[in-house]
């Protein structure tokens, strides 16, 4: 994955990759990339937040 991929990115991504796998006209192993790719791009997203979170709850004990 792309290291300099923002959070707002990933989002967009998975937006697209979604709606082409609600389109129904892929190939399963486009699907299977798709869905594999959306697995992770996820998975940036949800360590993003957290981090975000960490960084806010740091910020609120000062």
């Amino acid at each position: 994955m792309d290291k300099t991929l923002t959070y707002e990115q990933a989002v967009e991504r998975l937006e697209a990759i979604t709606a082409a796998l609600e389109q129904n006209n892929v190939s399963l192993d486009e699907a299977l990339a798709l869905f594999s790719e959306g697995t992770e791009l996820a998975a940036f997203c949800t360590k993003k937040l957290e981090e975000a979170k960490q960084k806010i709850t740091v910020i609120e004990k000062d």
